[in-house]
């Protein structure tokens, strides 16, 4: 028995030993990705910047070498922040050593379709040329019609000679699931205020309403039709070419293409590599020297020397989901007490709030709208909207001084609405489980209870409940026109005119008084740098980035879940990801009811 404990007792320590010697093994491997992430950069002479947009865009990426690492594979992430992008390619316009930019382009992926970020990047770009400097485009394996909109930006536009664009135009798919819930007895319950706001829809009918099907009819023309303006423009085609193309789909060859003017050359990749060595004067046995963006993103340039001024301009983050608590990709009540912070920094001259959001909590949204209003109050506070900035993006965004968008943003839709699901049918009759209530008032069981691992109720509303939940809804509704009547100066009639729910594109709501200014990150940037009446100044973006340590755990845990999911589900990941956060916003919400793919 002795030798059996000690034994035992042996293996335990051994086994903790081990765990612990593993630990710092990992933490040490950790930290040499780290350090070799942190290396100095060397940019040669006569480079050119290559920019291959193959990850998701993001809003933000950080410069902490651990938030840039998928724990699972222990590779680098692909994702690329917009302020990373913007930010190398200001750079590279005044280095000496980059001779031009090279767009390596097949698809461009971000939320809500990423047509502002596309925008942003190629109104970047368009001033990058002013530096006197070339910009050439290529894809081998073939442009989307979103990532030719941005290469048209270039000098010169060359493709795979077996690599057709198939331009389709814009479209737009909701599938509804009424049919489906009532098999399963399955009720929703449904409270909203807005012809417009149809995130219920899918819930409650077979098809789009008529005031849908024309607030999407109208956003996705106005969206193709930017897009296709900026072609026509750069390429100098017709806009009716480029349309009758569309309309006409057919799988013309690439040769047909550049014949129709979308195209400068069709070339393999080794000729496009060659063409480049020309064009920088390389001799075609002699290396070039290309530097990719996530490289190039952490050189220093003499030319850009590092200045620390005593004032500042906060950019603050507001990117993903309004929920009631923080998490990662959501917006918590936290991003209130953050701005609050910079409010009461002396140094932080002016705020600008980048918005990248659907919305979500009203509550939520409310709690923060109140910081911005205050924020207001003592500095220049500037809304720069990313892809969507729409309901609860928007009731955030409405006290400030100035609201900037791109054409393409996706905004509006004022409008609030409460969705719960009641199962009655399903738990009693499919299921067999039966309910008892004791309760001290007559509505001490609003709500029903929940005896599935499910979102549902046991019991349906009754009327008096419904008609108190929707006096609710209404009053959140007036709550949230209050707020943009303030913050934008229109009367109550006029608001309500636009709002009920309806989205707009940015270009659209600049007409109607929604939107200041056309225009992305930068432009937020130097309008609140005028406002405040400085002209140096270092900027600070919050919310401040998680320590090395949080941000490993943190991600390791999420990307767990998630990967397992996205190889389980392949391509329906998104829809999962999507029906999820349908199911699990239930309640009080102010949110955009779609989510955009364009290709």
């Amino acid at each position: 028995m002795k030798n059996f404990l000690k034994y035992t007792l042996a293996t335990i320590v051994g086994i903790m030993i081990v765990h612990v010697i593993l630990f710092f093994i990992f933490i040490g491997f950790i930290g040499a990705i780290a350090s070799f992430s942190e290396k100095t950069v060397t940019v040669k002479n006569n480079s050119i910047l290559t920019i291959k947009l193959e990850g998701e865009i993001l809003d933000r990426t950080s410069d902490n070498p651990l938030d840039n690492i998928d724990f699972l594979s222990f590779t680098p992430k692909k994702n690329l922040g917009l302020n990373k992008i913007l930010a190398s390619i200001q750079k590279a316009a005044k280095d000496s050593r980059i001779q031009g930019i090279y767009l390596d382009l097949t698809e461009i992926q971000g939320n809500f379709g990423a047509l502002a970020f596309t925008q942003e990047i190629r109104n970047a770009l368009q001033k990058f040329k002013e530096s006197g400097k070339f910009i050439y485009s290529y894809s081998n394996l073939g442009y989307s019609q979103k990532s030719y909109y941005l290469a048209t930006v270039a000098d010169k536009i060359f493709v795979n000679p077996e690599t057709p664009l198939l331009l389709t135009g814009m479209s737009s798919s909701i599938s509804f699931y009424k049919e489906t819930l009532a098999k399963l007895g399955i009720q929703p319950e449904v409270v909203k205020v807005g012809k417009f706001k149809s995130a219920v829809e899918p819930f409650i009918s077979d098809e789009m309403s008529p005031a849908n099907r024309e607030q999407v009819q109208k956003y996705l023309d106005s969206s193709w039709g930017t897009i296709v303006q900026g072609i026509a423009e750069s390429r100098n085609i017709p806009v009716d070419s480029i349309n009758a193309l569309a309309n006409r789909f057919d799988f013309y060859t690439t040769r047909q293409f550049q014949d129709f003017g979308f195209f400068d050359g069709v070339l393999y990749e080794d000729q496009m590599l060659a063409l480049l060595k020309e064009k920088c004067g390389v001799g075609s046995s002699d290396p070039l020297n290309q530097i990719a963006l996530t490289d190039y993103q952490n050189a220093s340039v003499p030319e850009v020397p590092i200045e620390f001024n005593k004032d500042k301009i906060a950019v603050v983050y507001a990117s993903g989901e309004i929920g009631l608590e923080q998490k990662n990709n959501t917006i918590g009540p936290e991003l209130a007490k953050t701005i609050r912070k910079i409010r009461e920094d002396n140094t932080v001259k002016a705020i600008v709030l980048r918005v990248n959001s659907p919305g979500g909590s009203a509550l939520t949204s409310d709690i923060i709208w109140r910081e911005v209003e205050l924020a207001t109050q003592t500095k220049p506070v500037i809304v720069s909207m990313g892809n969507v900035a729409a309901s609860g993006g928007y009731y955030i965004s409405c006290a400030a001084d100035t609201i900037v968008a791109e054409p393409t943003t996706l905004t509006g839709s004022i409008g609030i609405f409460g969705m719960f699901f009641s199962g009655e049918k399903l738990i009693e009759d499919k299921m067999g489980i039966h309910t008892d209530v004791v309760k001290t008032n007559d509505h001490s069981d609003f709500g029903g209870s929940y005896p599935l691992p499910l979102p549902v109720s046991n019991r349906a509303l009754t009327p008096y409940e419904r008609n108190v939940l929707q006096n609710y809804v209404n009053q959140g509704y007036e709550t949230f026109l209050s707020r943009v009547m303030s913050g934008r100066g229109l009367t109550h009639d006029e608001l309500h005119a636009i709002a009920q729910g309806r989205v707009w594109t940015g270009e659209d709501a600049l007409k109607i008084g929604l939107v200041d200014v056309l225009g992305g990150l930068e432009d937020a940037i130097r309008i609140a740098a005028q406002k405040a009446g400085i002209e140096k100044y270092n900027l600070t973006e919050y919310p401040v980035v998680k320590s090395p340590i949080e941000e490993l755990f943190a991600e390791f845990t999420t990307e767990v879940k998630a990967r397992l999911l996205k190889e389980e589900l392949g391509t329906f990941y998104t829809t999962w990801e999507q029906m999820k956060n349908k199911v699990e916003n239930q309640g009080l919400l102010a949110r955009i009811p779609y989510d955009i793919a364009f290709h």
